[in-house]
């Protein structure tokens, strides 16, 4: 983990409200660095709906097989999450692992293994001790209080610098709402699902098939459109828990995806998943600068998108914006190379309010210093029309420095 903190954090994190129905403790059980705080159990006292989207890699972990098992029964009793080592490319033992630490959750929480969620993030291909932090599970369960969402979101960190926690508030029926989401993330982050961990919990009363709904449509604009360094973790693990605890304030169950109550409740969920996921690239690895990229003009959305990660995802696009050079060549390049349709002779680029590139050639008002004066902000809109048609998209991401050859030059040691 670094020492400093990214200079694109935040300049102060929200009062994160208890949560009716959900408990959380964590614990440092030395599975990577001695007296650090690696272990996070989250408990529900009654069983919560859950809904969960995951890495797309073909290597996942061992807890993303895990949870894909659980999910199907759509009921959460214990969240168990453990930092300094991923448990994926673990074999037999990762299994092993992963059932241990099922078994020691479910006796500590008094519910079944099937109602009990795993999630690792850290070195992928060195097995994991269990047993390190099995033991200590019934002691988090009994000291776990409401609102600890600070240190929850602190114990699951590994590169990154800051926590990262988000609230929201909303109705549903006309009943008040709280949604909090944690997340970690920094290295290893391409769209793909989450890319990253991260746990939100509501205190609404909603079906799981409804939050899976909810979660999956929310991720594509948020979480998929995020990118560090296009690298898919094996571990990706986004998870929405609704804990039912407003039903005792007169909020009536919603079964359906389509309940007109749900409209507040599916925009605050949406923004809360884009502000967990922007501050996941504040954070990227060494980075300085945030960059938004826009594709406007394309065939379709999807093409827009496709053209806008590969702008995002070119180390010299990504280079150019660290040593803040308003290289507007390499974005033409990115754009040529990233598969779509593309007609040279109508692309446009602006950096900020500042027209770079018009017509296929650079802008007959085109000024270096007026271009270079944008590239100098800690925040770089950057957007790219493709005169085409109607489609756009919208992806983050952060520049390339030599902070991040060098977090992860040594990342193992």
């Amino acid at each position: 983990m670094s020492t400093s903190v990214s200079p694109l954090a935040p300049k102060s994190y929200p009062e994160m409200p208890a949560l009716r129905g959900v408990r959380m403790a964590t614990a440092a059980a030395g599975i990577k660095y001695k007296n650090r705080t690696d272990v996070l159990l989250m408990v529900f006292d009654q069983p919560a709906a859950v809904a969960g989207v995951f890495t797309r890699s073909k290597c996942p972990s061992a807890p993303v097989d895990f949870c894909r098992g659980n999910l199907p029964r759509g009921e959460a009793r214990a969240v168990v999450v453990n930092s300094g080592n991923a448990n994926a490319f673990t074999g037999a033992k990762g299994r092993a692992a992963t059932q241990l630490t099922a078994q020691s959750a479910a006796a500590a929480v008094g519910c079944s293994e099937d109602q009990v969620y795993l999630a690792s993030t850290g070195v992928i291909g060195e097995p994991l001790d269990a047993t390190k932090f099995a033991g200590v599970l019934g002691d988090m369960h009994v000291q776990a209080q409401p609102g600890f969402w600070q240190e929850a979101a602190k114990a699951i960190m590994t590169t990154d610098t800051y926590p990262k926690v988000a609230t929201r508030s909303t109705e549903i029926g006309g009943v008040p709402v709280t949604i909090n989401g944690i997340a970690k993330g920094a290295g290893m982050i391409a769209p793909d699902m989450a890319t990253m961990l991260s746990f939100v919990v509501t205190d609404a009363d909603i079906d799981a098939a409804v939050l899976q709904a909810l979660l999956s449509a929310g991720v594509e604009p948020t979480f998929n459109s995020m990118t560090v360094d296009s690298d898919t973790s094996t571990s990706d693990t986004l998870m929405l828990f609704a804990t039912g605890a407003t039903a005792a304030d007169g909020q009536d169950r919603v079964t359906t995806a389509d309940d007109p109550r749900l409209a507040g409740f599916r925009a605050a969920l949406n923004d809360l998943l884009k502000d967990l996921a922007l501050q996941v690239v504040r954070d990227g690895e060494g980075a300085r600068k945030m960059v938004e990229i826009t594709v406007t003009g394309a065939e379709t959305d999807q093409a827009a998108k496709r053209i806008a990660l590969s702008i995002a995802n070119s180390p010299l696009v990504k280079t150019a914006v660290a040593g803040e050079d308003a290289n507007w060549g390499r974005i033409v390049m990115a754009v040529g190379k990233a598969g779509e349709m593309a007609d040279r002779d109508r692309l446009a680029i602006w950096f900020g309010d500042v027209r770079v590139a018009v017509d296929g050639e650079r802008d007959p008002h085109y000024s270096e210093a007026a271009a270079t004066a944008v590239m100098q902000q800690e925040d770089i809109p950057v957007r790219v029309d493709l005169g085409l048609g109607d489609g756009s998209a919208t992806v983050w991401t952060c520049d390339l420095t030599k902070e991040y050859v060098a977090i992860n030059g040594d990342y193992r040691s």
